[in-house]
């Protein structure tokens, strides 16, 4: 029988068929991503039962009643506003003698977003939408991942992209699936729930910017802490997805380099996919460096799992010593 040639389609094919492998796989990458996401959402629980203690204490659940009972009955009183955004603070400590001391504060917001940098931003804009969507997308990957049109990895795939109509594609369809696009008061689906849960009646205006809300120094120090994990939640998303895309930048270059499906099938083999010819065929250059394909999943493999333990370290000298005596 023949050989079959590997034209760009079977290439396109082998390479969508091992990304798909490479996430199934049970990395270091992955398995951070999972743990911090598993444990946010009891993180965020506990820090939003701190932030009504500290909210209590500055608007009582008797001024907000009154408050409620006073809007109720006059139509010109418009005091209560439902909130999930706070600029908590407290009187930092002088850095050095000749300083004053200052009001140290910032914004910490509940809603589905958060950023990289432990930053949550504010816009006051009608059409709402948080400007850091990156948290939104690792919190509800698998359901995003699920539907259709989605895709909750464009953004760290298009790192270092200029903005195109591919990634706005996909962006739009994420917001909307999340529900995060329809406008701050008009948000549907995973985003109205979410958001929902963590919403509280305050006395002032319709902007957080406008109540600075006192706590202790150790109450500030938990809400940043509970910021920096959604900062951790997005970074650990990025890089099991890195070395997703990591890996599959190297599968394409070997692929490059056969000129046969079955060198293709066979590296795909090497590297953990049970992938056939047929598998390919029914799913509907030069200068390039030709491969082995059992070196070269074997390099593939080297790009997995980097962060090496101390215990592994021991082994792998005791081995390459033992190794050295037989020779």
């Amino acid at each position: 029988m023949s050989r079959i040639r590997l034209n760009q389609e079977y290439r396109n094919k082998v390479a969508v068929k091992m990304k798909s492998y490479a996430e199934q796989e049970d990395t270091q990458e992955k398995e951070k991503f999972f743990q911090e996401r598993e444990n946010f959402k009891a993180h965020q629980d506990k820090t939003w039962s701190l932030a009504q203690e500290c909210v209590s204490r500055q608007y009582p659940q008797k001024d907000v009643d009154m408050a409620h009972y006073l809007q109720d009955k006059y139509p010109n009183v418009n005091t209560i506003a439902k909130d999930s955004c706070f600029h908590f603070g407290y009187m930092g400590k002088p850095e050095e003698a000749n300083e004053e001391d200052k009001y140290i504060s910032k914004h910490f917001d509940f809603r589905l977003n958060g950023d990289l940098d432990g930053v949550d931003r504010q816009e006051d804009e009608e059409s709402y939408r948080p400007e850091s969507r990156d948290f939104g997308y690792a919190y509800f990957r698998d359901e995003l991942k699920a539907q259709k049109g989605c895709n909750p990895d464009i953004t760290i795939e298009m790192e270092g992209k200029d903005s195109n109509p591919h990634w706005t594609k996909f962006q739009d369809a994420n917001d909307t699936y999340l529900g995060t696009s329809s406008g701050r008061n008009n948000l549907t689906s995973y985003a109205d729930k979410w958001d929902k849960e963590y919403e509280l009646d305050l006395i002032g205006r319709e902007y957080c910017r406008d109540r600075q809300i006192a706590v202790s120094r150790e109450e500030y120090k938990t809400f940043e802490m509970w910021q920096q994990k959604k900062g951790q939640l997005i970074m650990a998303h990025y890089k099991w997805i890195k070395s997703i895309l990591k890996q599959t930048d190297f599968i394409k270059q070997v692929l490059k380099s056969y000129k046969y499906l079955d060198e293709a099938i066979e590296f795909a083999q090497e590297s953990g996919s049970t992938i056939t010819e047929a598998d390919i065929i029914r799913c509907n250059s030069s200068g390039l460096t030709i491969y082995n394909p059992k070196s070269a999943s074997e390099h593939l493999n080297s790009m997995k799992n980097t962060t090496i333990t101390r215990e592994a370290k021991i082994l792998a000298r005791r081995e390459y010593e033992q190794q050295n005596s037989l020779n």
